[in-house]
């Protein structure tokens, strides 16, 4: 064989590796598959360099961490918060419950775009699943509750929600037989008060977690947990996809608020998202950032339920985003949504947008089936 010959052949085998990593998406750092798995089939602190804007708010990812402890004396109060969750009566019609839009089949959500609450009225936004809500400080998608018993208040008394005053709730609650036995049991005494209402049922939510998915087992040393496509999902993740920016931490979430976008200024569906709450004007349009432990069961997804589907969230990011254009008429509008610098234009494949959705899939995890309690 000549020289000509094997240069062509070396010529030949170059391009062939480089179509094969092309055709894989793989980081140009490694020759193939098998040495990008090589570099996360370790302990997760020697992983690949995980790329994140000095602006962002960040925390390594790690496994599941170890969910509340309910004592042995909370015993009944937990029995009891799980009763008012599921009784419809706590609504003024006496027909929407908690579940009606967290659902535990649907992970805690409803898969509807848009809530659905008293007389059918349609809500504003999407209900965000409530899976590991024991972790926020701030609830709702514009952080307006400050922890869950003042998020119950403001639900129940929604007119759009359960339209249910809370001055006049515990009075009903008392007159349904049975319920001063559970309080009893759970407070020492038989009073039915609001307050009792409200933290019986915190507690209950705090139960409310995630199990062990893939990724967990994963990180944990089982490397095959995994498939080749994932663990190729979960470096994108980490690195080129930029998802790593706000989807961080053990929950995959970075618990802060941004402006992907969507508010629809000036325009019928307009929602200022969390400048509603503190009349910032850089907080306008931005929302908190959800978890994505089990996300692939909660869509449709963002805050008005307007991706039916992930695949369509995730060529969406690819593109950046949306940026509005400023018009003459908002040059010097100070409420004029900007839409986050840690969003970018990414230039994925659709082999890279595939291993992202399937690495998605490994932070999934077996839905908790709750048997709705007898109601008293």
């Amino acid at each position: 064989m000549n020289k000509l010959t094997l240069t062509t052949l070396a010529v030949l085998a170059i391009i062939l590796l480089s179509f094969h990593k092309l055709d894989r998406g793989i980081d140009p750092k490694y020759q193939s598959i098998e040495d990008l798995k090589k570099a996360y089939m370790v302990d997760s602190k020697n992983w690949p360099a995980t790329l994140v804007d000095s602006t962002a708010v960040y925390t390594p990812l790690t496994a599941l961490p170890s969910a509340p402890v309910i004592s042995v004396k909370d015993q009944g109060k937990l029995e009891l918060g799980k009763i008012i969750f599921f009784d419809p009566r706590l609504s003024s019609s006496d027909k929407i419950s908690c579940a009606s839009c967290h659902i535990p089949s649907k992970n805690w959500a409803d898969k509807n775009p848009l809530a659905i609450g008293h007389d059918s009225l349609t809500g504003k936004r999407n209900t965000p699943s409530i899976e590991n809500v024991w972790i926020q400080k701030e609830l709702f998608w514009d952080g307006r509750a400050n922890s869950l018993q003042q998020q119950q208040i403001m639900s129940i008394e929604n007119h759009v929600e359960m339209f249910q005053s809370t001055k006049t709730l515990a009075l009903k609650i008392q007159k349904i037989k049975g319920y001063e036995i559970l309080f009893k049991k759970a407070y020492g005494s038989r009073q039915i008060t609001l307050d009792r209402i409200l933290d019986a049922i915190a507690l209950f939510q705090t139960t409310i977690v995630s199990k062990t998915s893939a990724f967990d087992r994963f990180i944990n040393g089982d490397y095959q947990s995994l498939s080749d496509n994932q663990i190729h999902g979960l470096h994108l993740f980490r690195t080129k996809a930029r998802c790593i920016n706000c989807h961080n931490g053990p929950y995959f979430t970075d618990l802060q608020y941004h402006n992907q976008g969507f508010t629809f200024y000036k325009r019928k569906r307009e929602d200022l998202g969390r400048y509603n709450i503190t009349k910032l004007p850089e907080d306008v349009g931005k929302f908190k950032t959800p978890g994505l432990r089990n996300v692939i069961n909660t869509g449709p997804w963002f805050h008005q339920g307007i991706f039916p589907n992930i695949q369509s969230v995730i060529s969406m990011y690819n593109i950046g985003m949306n940026t509005p254009y400023r018009r003459e008429e908002y040059k010097n509008d100070s409420l004029f949504p900007v839409t986050s610098k840690l969003l970018k234009p990414l230039n994925l494949t659709k082999q890279e947008q595939e291993a992202i959705i399937e690495f998605l899939h490994g932070l999934s995890s077996q839905t908790t089936i709750i048997t709705p309690p007898v109601m008293p």
